[in-house]
């Protein structure tokens, strides 16, 4: 609020003389200071009520009570905004200056405090009542505080360089003891909440306590400040010193024409560049970094760049190359050793082997092992590596979306690095190493860049011989790699990825088969990790297909080593738990015979003499053998996971049984179809994907359309609610195959007629009622078999599939190929001869 002119006139030309100080004064708040007596200092006044309390304050002999604002953020203070302790203050002179603003220099007379609050809506103003400080000039104590205080006023003068030295002189030159006290409190550079105890404080030796505490505090601080001023002048001489004898030294090396001999660092480096055998680019790119180091002072940041580039450089493999095992019979021993089946990806190997052995050198074989988890397709990476003899380097994708992941960084980054890809070349050693690229289906992208692509560089054998990598900013082979990739779902790799892979489909294992895993591969493995060679432990066949069909469910065999490793683990417990007594106390006998003074304790066998105990180590029989039957798999895992529901296969109305293919392998997935009384309707649970809600409405209009043909009652679906429900509602289902399913779970629903119970079934429908090929065949009918199905019903168009499925699957099934809905009747329901009506 701007003031008019009358009052700045009254404020500017008042010339009363002075009189005693009356009591009741305005109030002018400060922020961030306290004015002490006998202090002069210039205050700028910009607010309203500030202004019009000055101007009362010149019509009232001059006098005004100023006071700190407790919080100087405040713009427009009450009585509870600041302190009751403050200063009368005499105005010497009021200038005013543009912007409507006053500047009002003011001095210190007393110390004051307010004793009342008059109300007042225009300024602030109170009662107050003058303070006298006690002051006793023969008190040894204030004169002994009043001479530290004097020192210490000189020392902080003299560290801090914001105050000249003339403020110690105009301090010594006071003789009165409060006004030394304003005096040094005024130039303290302290928050105004700490000077404001000064002035709070009723006797001049409680004031001086304050303001020897308050310079003490100052002191140390601005101590602390010379320590630090005097570190960094020091580091900075030391590097100003060191930069000055790192300069000379580089002229001598100059004059002296032989670099490397002078700098032992230098010709480590050099020894290593030669030692690599690098290429002529890559050579040369190495002695332009190298001649860049020696120009670079040690101290500086780019001399760790520069000299981790070329380290980074001399340490990949640019010629060293393992020598392939390429014997066929050796290749193919050392596969069937380490896996049991997976005949098709063995295969696929020797070919590559076969052919390795007549040209001498093999580029562009990508494979790519699809398949569910569990089925060994890392640890194929793993045998193929050590039947060809070379080092094998596994790099997951697992959750990898950075670009820089693959191709490195660029070395403007700091902490920048290689990629994954020359990182492991420079793990491996050589440039023939087997690379398994680990879960290539699991990458994603996002803002910075997507690493699929940068595979496709990396992958494609007409580019990966010149591979460049952001970091080395050169060009390397990778074209000697033997590249292998995994995936679980062939369909989540981006279309360009997979069509530089020869795709390789590793199915899941049958019983039969995890029975030869685990009898072959599983239980020597566990039973050497475990250190249960010298017990002679054997399973037997029904205990092992009891852990197989009933505490496992899995494409793979993980769980089944799971649950074999836990019987060994209780077996070793109960196995330590009989012996170990037994052992013990004969062992101990042996060392009792040599102790005078001890006591056998029967119960554990051990010796208790005077300084401690001694005991026996535990060793395992050698001819002890142990059998594991199906009574000691319940005893040990308790009871069965997984149970077969004997009234699954039986026949029912509105049940249909699909066949669903994840990336774990092969289900079946019942539907249910229940139509009852309510508003025409579907419903749909079970957690259904939207490409499954559009299969049941495909299905239920194909139904409805042609309810004549089909044999149902044509008003079925007329005042009812259809309900579709695929159980474990939990689990997200989707996919277009199991319209099939739906439609004949309808079609039995909507005739009461009861489904085989044995019949299961995979493809999508047509609003025509076609049945349109699907994916997964080979596990959705493993999947059947173990199930316990005798009939399953595929569209026509995946006839051409069950060729490349294993016989032994297809076994004891009856797979019916249909290519219309129609030709699924007379399967579907029994005892009942279905007519088709035109």
């Amino acid at each position: 609020m701007a003031i008019n002119d009358e009052l700045l006139s009254s404020l500017l030309n008042n010339d009363k003389k002075d009189t005693a100080i009356p009591k009741k004064l305005t109030v002018l708040p400060l922020r961030d200071v306290v004015l002490f007596p006998h202090m002069i200092f210039p205050v700028l006044i910009g607010r309203s009520s500030s202004l019009k309390a000055v101007a009362e304050a010149m019509e009232r002999e001059k006098f005004i009570f100023v006071v700190a604002q407790k919080d100087p953020t405040v713009e427009e203070p009450t009585h509870s905004d600041i302190y009751k302790h403050g200063t009368v203050a005499k105005i010497l002179q009021v200038l005013r200056l543009p912007n409507n603003l006053l500047k009002v220099l003011v001095e210190g007379v007393f110390q004051a405090k307010i004793t009342g609050v008059v109300k007042n809506k225009d300024f602030m103003e109170a009662k107050v009542e003058i303070l006298q400080p006690k002051s006793d000039d023969k008190d040894n104590e204030l004169q002994a505080m009043v001479r530290r205080s004097s020192e210490m006023f000189a020392e902080y003068v003299k560290s801090n360089r914001n105050l000249p030295p003339e403020v110690v002189a105009a301090f010594e030159n006071l003789d009165d003891n409060s006004r030394k006290l304003y005096y040094a409190a005024a130039n303290l550079q302290q928050k105004a909440e700490k000077k404001q105890k000064i002035i709070e404080k009723l006797s001049l030796k409680e004031q001086y306590f304050e303001l020897i505490s308050l310079m003490s505090e100052e002191i140390e601080v601005l101590k602390l400040e010379e320590e630090l001023d005097e570190k960094v002048h020091d580091t900075i001489q030391k590097t100003q010193k060191k930069y000055f004898i790192q300069e000379q030294i580089r002229t001598l090396q100059k004059e002296l024409e032989d670099d490397d001999e002078m700098n032992p660092e230098i010709a480590l480096i050099r020894e290593a560049i030669d030692k690599a055998q690098m290429p002529d680019h890559a050579l040369a790119r190495a002695n332009e970094e190298l001649d860049k180091l020696k120009k670079t002072p040690t101290m500086s940041p780019e001399f760790s760049v520069i000299r981790s580039y070329i380290d980074t450089l001399a340490s990949l493999p640019w010629s060293v190359k393992t020598d392939d095992n390429i014997r066929i019979q050796h290749v193919h021993s050392i596969l069937n050793e380490d896996h049991y089946d997976l005949e098709k990806p063995k295969e696929r190997i020797l070919e590559y082997i076969s052919v390795l052995n007549i040209v001498g050198t093999l580029r562009g074989q990508i494979l790519c092992f699809v398949g569910p988890p569990g089925v060994g397709k890392t640890s194929l990476g793993k045998s193929i590596a050590r039947a060809l003899g070379r080092k094998f380097i596994r790099i997951s994708l697992g959750g990898v979306r950075d670009e820089a992941e693959i191709r490195g960084h660029r070395r403007t980054y700091i902490g920048s690095m290689p990629g994954k890809i020359i990182a492991s070349m420079k793990k491996a050693g050589s440039i023939n190493p087997v690379i398994l690229l680990d879960e290539v289906d699991k990458m994603s992208m996002d803002f910075r860049g997507d690493p699929s692509s940068a595979l496709l560089e990396v992958l494609d054998p007409e580019q990966n011989s010149t591979f460049n990598d952001h970091y080395l900013e050169i060009d390397y082979d990778l074209s000697n790699v033997l590249f292998i990739t995994t995936a679980n779902v062939k369909y989540d790799i981006p279309a360009p990825l997979l069509d530089r892979m020869e795709v390789i489909d590793i199915s899941s294992y049958l019983d039969h088969d995890k029975l030869e895993i685990a009898k072959h591969h599983i239980i020597p493995k566990l039973i050497r990790d475990f250190g249960l060679e010298s017990v002679n432990i054997t399973f037997t066949d029904a205990a092992l297909m009891k852990i197989i069909r009933e505490y496992t469910r899995e494409a793979g065999v993980r769980n089944i080593e799971r649950e074999i490793g836990s019987i060994l683990r209780k077996v070793a417990k109960e196995l330590v738990m009989e012996f170990e007594t037994k052992e013990n106390v004969k062992a101990a006998k042996k060392v009792a015979s040599k102790v005078e003074i001890g006591t056998i304790n029967p119960e554990n066998g051990t010796i208790n003499v005077e300084n401690g105990t001694i005991s026996a180590l535990f060793k395992l029989p050698k001819k002890k053998s142990v059998v594991i039957d199906e009574d000691i798999v319940v005893k040990f895992l308790k009871n069965p996971k997984f149970r077969e529901k004997k009234d699954e296969l039986t026949d029912k109305i509105g049940v249909a049984t699909g066949l669903a293919w994840t990336s774990m392998g092969g289900d079946t997935l019942p539907v249910e179809v229940t139509i009852m009384p309510g508003s025409e309707k579907l419903t749909l649970t079970g957690k259904l994907g939207d490409v499954m809600k559009e299969s049941a409405t495909a299905a239920l209009s194909y139904v409805r359309s042609n309810w004549y043909a089909l044999g149902i009652p044509e008003n079925f679906a007329v005042g009812k609610e259809i309900h579709i429900h695929a159980p474990e509602g939990a689990i997200p289902k989707d996919g277009p195959s199991a319209g099939i399913t739906m439609s004949l779970a309808l079609i039995s629903a909507a005739g009461s007629k009861p489904l085989r119970g044995d019949l299961a079934m995979t493809g999508e429908i047509t609003l025509r009622g076609n049945i349109l090929p699907i994916g997964g065949l080979n596990e959705k009918l493993l999947a059947a078999k173990r199930k316990g199905i005798t009939t399953v019903l595929i569209p026509k168009d995946n006839l051409q599939d069950i060729s490349e499925i294993n016989p032994i699957i297809t076994k004891g099934l009856q797979i019916v190929p249909i290519g219309h809905l129609t030709e699924a009747l007379p399967y579907a329901f029994r005892a009942e001869v279905v007519s088709v009506k035109e």
